[in-house]
């Protein structure tokens, strides 16, 4: 089976712009580059997970957001990364555009996304991270059976804490989020020794 590092689109992978489809306005977090190179090296996959509610609410059609994966693949691949997979979910229970109007199960908080990427990717969750820059992603990746760091970075405004939207760690960014998963691993092998 395969591990994977599951990251959440908006304000942790690129800058967040809410509700933006427009390639041209798409740039990288800072910080990013170096830690998602080495999450490469050492095998994990690497697979967007993000609510798209803007697709609900009318803001965008759904194949705007082909455009998006387009562009976030180019630039990662700029720098030698793959993208493994791009998993988004465009409902929104409030939205006003059928049938995206739903409370679905793929919506963070719900572990949906996760799920359906696993299964279709083979890849064992409880060796998998999710990394996100609010707790409705920790939520998710915990509900999924993965492990999950938070680049708290500001853009989580209600802090509604629980067991489960607990991050194993808080760090500023996906740099610091992969030598956090790399040292980790380093020490369950001293362990396990």
């Amino acid at each position: 089976m395969n591990k994977a590092v599951f990251l959440d689109k908006d304000g942790t992978l690129i800058i967040d712009i809410p509700y933006n489809a427009d390639p041209d306005k798409i740039t990288l977090c800072n910080d990013c580059i170096k830690g998602l190179k080495r999450l490469q090296e050492k095998k994990y996959l690497l697979i967007l997970i993000t609510n798209q509610a803007g697709v609900a609410h009318g803001y965008f059609k759904e194949d705007a957001l082909l455009l998006v994966e387009e562009k976030i693949r180019m630039m990662l691949n700029n720098y030698g990364i793959m993208l493994s997979g791009f998993y988004y979910c465009p409902h929104h229970p409030q939205g006003k555009i059928e049938p995206y109007a739903i409370d679905c199960d793929c919506r963070k908080p719900k572990p949906g996304l996760l799920l359906k990427a696993a299964t279709e990717l083979d890849i064992d969750l409880s060796a998998s991270w999710m990394i996100g820059d609010i707790l409705n992603d920790i939520e998710a990746g915990n509900s999924a059976g993965c492990k999950s760091i938070l680049i708290d970075n500001g853009n989580e405004t209600e802090w509604m804490m629980n067991e489960i939207r607990r991050p194993i760690a808080k760090v500023r960014n996906i740099d610091e989020a992969a030598e956090y998963i790399i040292s980790i691993k380093k020490d369950e092998r001293l362990v396990g020794m």
